[in-house]
């Protein structure tokens, strides 16, 4: 009786939260996967976070900054796109390998406590700039947006292969608008940054900006690529998205906050003269992103419920939407920390199929600990919090490397229950 209704769960489960994808339903294009994953990556924070570089940083180490930091997200975001797409797992599914069937819980709740947190800061931070402009209360406003957001994420992969269609050329139109304005006002492109910004960042707090903006999100790339048709197809719709979409996100930031003096984007826009058109293209943009986060949200905690994803997606939008002031005004910080605790996980995962690739043929028969992985996400995490020095997303994921290849050769490196 237990098995036929497993069975019924997983054939209700369109999104195949708890079972690996088949073969027949890795249909995937280039085309889709690429929307989906630029239209993760064209995220509002991504060019604020642009705009604080473009006041701190020279034109030299902008330029080292970005490629520097988003060769590294290519890299390993590609990577984990690979193993998702030849797996068919989650990124909760691939964590009962490489943490045990429960010690999975600890990276699953900790990538969507942080999604569903972003979700809840995309809503505020869409709801907050319109509601000032319109006059419309904003929990009016939050309402409706994070109902409409959590609507569109319950739809399931589909919906946001539609919307990120939408959405990425708008925001990149209104982008490159927007760097023409700035390229024209100041005379040239290498006019823009100054040589001596008067509140100077240094190159490794620059790295750090570019790495943490999306550390977080794409480590969670696996949800996405699962669908594709091929890892090729996986592989290049990743690296675009995290190295060329994140590196156009951070150039129209960095012009506008060069020109103007002010890093978040809202504000840079409407100093000029685009507060309409920045309502509507950000407000699409926060959608696409926050569809997304939700999307991971819901599956991490359908890991850990054993409940399908889409019920956990409407009670992820529902935390994030009524919490969404709150967590605008006081959890970006901890999100940011959090952003140190995420690689380890994805190192540990992606070290763990390479040299246990043969494990991932069946989810039969897993441990519920693997202590070499636990303990390397922890001590790599501690690591990247306190170490003071060096880039700290970078820290977290390479100590975490070492010392998951050292504990799984003392520990014999099997995840599977004797």
């Amino acid at each position: 009786m237990k098995d036929l209704s497993v069975e019924k769960n997983i054939l209700e489960d369109s999104e195949y939260s708890l079972s690996k994808v088949p073969s027949e339903k890795k249909t995937q294009g280039i085309w889709a996967a690429m929307v989906v994953l630029v239209g993760f990556t064209f995220f509002t924070p991504s060019m604020t976070a642009g705009g604080n570089l473009g006041i701190g940083l020279n034109f030299s180490d902008f330029f080292t900054a970005v490629v520097v930091g988003n060769a590294f997200l290519g890299v390993y975001c590609g990577v984990l796109a690979y193993i998702g797409q030849k797996t068919g797992l989650t990124l909760d599914l691939l964590g009962r390998h490489s943490f045990g069937n429960v010690g999975s819980y600890l990276p699953s709740a900790l990538i969507s406590f942080t999604q569903i947190g972003w979700f809840g800061v995309g809503v505020a931070m869409f709801a907050i700039p319109v509601s000032k402009m319109t006059g419309i209360p904003v929990w009016v406003l939050i309402v409706i947006t994070g109902v409409v957001m959590t609507v569109t994420a319950y739809r399931g992969i589909k919906a946001l292969a539609v919307l990120g269609s939408i959405a990425v050329p708008l925001i990149a139109i209104l982008g490159v608008y927007s760097v023409n304005w700035g390229v024209e006002k100041m005379g040239g492109f290498l006019e823009i940054f100054s040589e001596n910004p008067t509140n100077p960042l240094t190159l490794s707090s620059g790295i750090a900006i570019v790495v943490g903006s999306f550390v977080s999100g794409g480590t969670a790339t696996p949800n996405f690529t699962r669908f594709a048709k091929d890892s090729k197809t996986a592989v290049v719709a990743t690296v675009v998205a995290f190295f060329v979409g994140n590196s156009i996100m951070m150039i129209f930031g960095a012009v506008g906050g060069a020109v103007t003096g002010v890093p978040d984007i809202f504000d840079i826009l409407i100093l000029q003269g685009l507060a309409i058109p920045a309502a509507i293209t950000l407000g699409l943009n926060i959608w696409t992103t926050n569809n997304n986060a939700l999307y991971t949200a819901g599956l991490g905690v359908s890991n850990i419920t054993k409940i399908n994803m889409k019920p956990m997606v409407l009670l992820g939008g529902g935390v994030g939407t009524v919490t969404a002031v709150w967590l605008y005004y006081n959890f970006v910080g901890f999100l940011n920390l959090l952003s140190g605790m995420i690689p380890p996980v994805g190192a540990v995962i992606i070290l763990h199929y390479i040299m246990h690739k043969d494990e991932y043929v069946t989810t039969k028969n897993i441990s519920d600990f693997n202590m070499s992985g636990i303990l390397a996400v922890i001590i790599g995490a501690l690591i990247g919090i306190f170490v003071p020095f060096g880039i700290k997303p970078i820290n977290s994921l390479v100590s975490a490397a070492i010392i998951f290849i050292i504990l799984d050769k003392f520990m014999g490196g099997k995840n599977h229950a004797n």
